[in-house]
């Protein structure tokens, strides 16, 4: 994960940091996106310098290719030098991995993916997200054989990850254990019908809000914007937000701080820029203001 700072700027801000607080990052889901072009992109600008102005607006975005197809390293190295110095990227794991019926059979897949040159992005790799089917039941044994084949470190570099679980199967404290033991994190998700579990397991926080609505300027209403601002700042210092549900009772025992990730993404996306950018303001004038994390 990249080294904690302390800088508390928005637009193309490395995140916001309290005191003894991880860092709070706020973006979106991928960088090309027609229905951006003249409302989060100036008019005009070339397509080729979409990352450049994205990763100067915000301090992360959540790259979605890598799930379809496998990348070249030249095409990480580049990422990494169009982005500015502190700017994170999540990766998503490919669905070769995830969408199979013995998750164990996976370790070629992953092999091949991390062989593609995740590491060439450099201290701008962040988690390393894996995501599942909807279909996907939980098996302890399933599970737990896929969560043995992930690399706490690889080409001499900490990998942190990420799982998001979208069957409710999973809302059980044996995934949660099995989670925490392997220090991996389970992502929360803000969605119609995908379950929500927001108990921390990992040494990191990663939301994804998918209910946003592109009637709204902000894809999210200003309250609730708040709200997702006040559940992070909770994250970051080490708490459980009271309004989310935890499965597992020990979740709210254990306080340390957490950097947090927070993806505007699906539902609401032409908005989504603007949803992100809002809520990093919002915590970052909080911040600024000494008002404490819930």
């Amino acid at each position: 994960m990249p080294k904690k700072r302390t800088e508390t700027s928005t637009n193309g801000s490395p995140g916001v940091q309290a005191a003894k607080s991880g860092i709070i990052r706020a973006g979106i889901g991928g960088w090309t996106f027609e229905p951006w072009r003249g409302v989060f992109y100036p008019d005009k600008l070339a397509q080729a310098k979409e990352l450049h102005y994205a990763s100067r607006q915000l301090p992360t975005i959540e790259v979605n290719g890598t799930y379809y197809r496998t990348q070249k390293p030249a095409t990480f190295a580049n990422w990494a030098s169009e982005a500015p110095d502190d700017f994170v990227f999540s990766i998503k794991g490919p669905r070769y991995a995830t969408n199979r019926r013995v998750l164990a059979e996976a370790g070629d897949s992953i092999k091949l993916f991390l062989d593609s040159g995740v590491t060439e992005l450099g201290d701008k790799l962040g988690p390393l997200l894996w995501q599942f089917a909807p279909t996907k039941k939980y098996v302890d044994s399933d599970f737990g054989a896929f969560l043995d084949l992930l690399p706490a470190t690889f080409d001499g570099r900490k990998l942190s990850h990420a799982v998001e679980v979208r069957h409710a199967s999973f809302c059980t404290p044996e995934f949660i254990d099995l989670a925490r033991r392997k220090s991996v994190a389970i992502v929360f998700a803000d969605h119609a019908t995908y379950p929500a579990i927001a108990d921390v397991t990992g040494d990191f926080v990663y939301a994804r809000l998918q209910t946003g609505d592109d009637k709204i300027p902000t894809a999210y209403k200003p309250a609730a914007l708040n709200q997702w601002a006040t559940r992070a700042k909770t994250w970051a210092s080490g708490g459980v937000p009271d309004d989310l549900p935890v499965i597992d009772t020990k979740t709210k025992s254990e306080r340390r701080p957490r950097d947090v990730f927070v993806y505007v993404i699906h539902e609401g996306k032409v908005r989504a820029p603007a949803a992100a950018m809002a809520l990093m303001k919002i915590i970052e004038g909080s911040t600024k203001s000494g008002k404490s994390s819930k």
